[in-house]
């Protein structure tokens, strides 16, 4: 019972955290809207039904019942067309329709307010600010998350403490993980290596790094390596044969990678049987940024990669092919996740909260960059409106053509109906791919 609390309440976290999150993007919209006059008749939290709202001035605070996306609603978001009769003009078709309504739904919003106040007569660079606002707030809150985890809690990290001695050498096609009496003695376990110990030096050389002692060991392979050990205050020196072994190539995904025949790749290494402990190092904060830039970048691919992606988790879902573990996920995998990481038994509290942090922080960093595609709906396809409008309006000045005044974004409705309906079904899918055959790091 205990552990299924501990589930909700990870789940709970993340739900809370990506609402906290929705209404800090929105609000970054908001009052730059505001600072710049915009009239903004409505600041909600989530879609549907409206749960409860409260009237401040001329704009409307409320919270609704799918806490999936929110939304600021500025006025004259669309400038009014060449022909503007005040009615529909639109007679041929579904899209034409669609952007006439869009074009009234905009003039509507101007009634009994001064035109200067529209969103469509702000100079180009507060237009941008305005729509920038949202995804700089998801920036600010990824770095927020990042600071805490990296330099609050810290990263687990290898040292040159031993952490596990190996008894026995078993083989790298072996499905067994105990030892038997007819497998030969790890040489680190024959050396008489403890866990505990703190690996000093190798050969004369110190060891700084358990990537030191690794590349020692590599290079050792076959020969004795002479390893001092600092044992609770007291040194000792063994004499090892790191033995001469191999093992399976993996690629970034972690799955084992094959040669021209078809056979599992292997390499040679050096092999003593020891494992490093793992202790968790709180890091400086000049590790924050270039952290958040790796997210980015990493987002970034699977975004640019995002066909590819989807047919993977649709080949996943529908058939016998396993899930990325660096792929998309939903919201509901990743509550899925975050309720794995509190129900963790064998994970102390600290580490469970640090996961946490770590999972809004990506979250966020995956909200930054999404809405930075330059499609509308998204914040970036607002963005990419108004540059090209600046865009043209300065080749108009240069070549001495009259102002060729906003660009019309509403004829772009159905494009963004279209992607709209495209995301939608990706969320879809997701989802179903999510609960069928969800992605689990435990």
């Amino acid at each position: 019972m205990e552990n299924v609390l501990l589930y909700l309440l990870g789940i709970l976290v993340v739900v809370v955290g990506l609402a906290v999150s929705i209404g800090l993007h929105e609000i970054g919209h908001l009052v730059p809207a505001k600072l710049f006059g915009v009239r903004v008749s409505q600041y909600m939290i989530g879609f549907g039904p409206t749960l409860f709202s409260r009237k401040r001035g001329e704009t409307e605070y409320g919270v609704k019942a799918i806490p999936l996306g929110g939304y600021i609603a500025m006025a004259g978001m669309y400038p009014p067309g060449k022909a503007n009769s005040g009615g529909r003009t639109a007679t041929t078709g579904i899209f034409q329709s669609l952007v006439q309504d869009a074009r009234t739904a905009s003039a509507d919003t101007l009634v009994d307010v001064d035109e200067s106040r529209a969103f469509y007569n702000l100079p180009v660079f507060k237009r941008v600010i305005i729509m920038l606002g949202g995804p700089f707030m998801n920036l600010l809150i990824a770095v927020v998350m990042f600071a805490i985890l990296l330099v609050g809690f810290g990263l687990p990290q290898t040292t040159t403490t031993i952490g596990s001695v190996s008894e026995c050498v078993l083989a790298a096609t072996s499905e067994r993980q105990t030892c038997e009496s007819s497998d030969p003695a790890a040489p680190g376990f024959a050396a008489g290596i403890l866990p505990g110990d703190r690996l000093v030096s190798m050969d004369g050389e110190p060891v700084e790094s358990w990537a030191e002692a690794t590349e020692y060991i590599r290079a050792a392979a076959g020969d004795d390596l002479t390893v001092v050990v600092d044992r609770e205050g007291s040194q000792r020196t063994l004499l090892v044969e790191p033995l001469l072994t191999e093992r399976y190539v993996y690629d970034d995904r972690g799955r084992i990678l094959e040669n021209a025949a078809g056979e599992p790749q292997t390499e040679e290494y050096g092999f003593l049987g020891i494992g490093s402990a793992v202790e968790t190092v709180p890091q400086p904060v000049t590790a924050v940024l270039p952290a958040v830039g790796d997210n980015v970048v990493a987002v970034g691919n699977v975004i640019l990669n995002l066909p590819q992606r989807m047919i993977d988790v649709a080949n996943a879902a529908f058939g016998p092919g396993e899930r990325d573990p660096n792929g998309p996920i939903s919201v509901v995998g990743v509550g899925r996740i975050a309720g794995e990481i509190s129900s963790l038994d064998s994970s102390p509290v600290a580490d469970r909260v640090a996961s946490l942090v770590g999972l809004i922080g990506s979250l966020n960093v995956a909200l930054f960059v999404f809405n930075l595609v330059p499609l509308m709906p998204l914040d970036g396809g607002h963005v990419a409106g108004a540059l090209y409008e600046a865009i043209r309006r300065f080749f108009a000045k240069l070549f001495g053509k009259p102002d060729p005044g906003p660009v019309d974004t509403a004829k772009i409705i159905p494009l963004t109906l279209v992607v709209v309906v495209l995301l939608g079904s990706m969320s879809a899918l997701l989802i179903y791919a999510d609960i069928v055959k969800p992605i689990s790091f435990f």
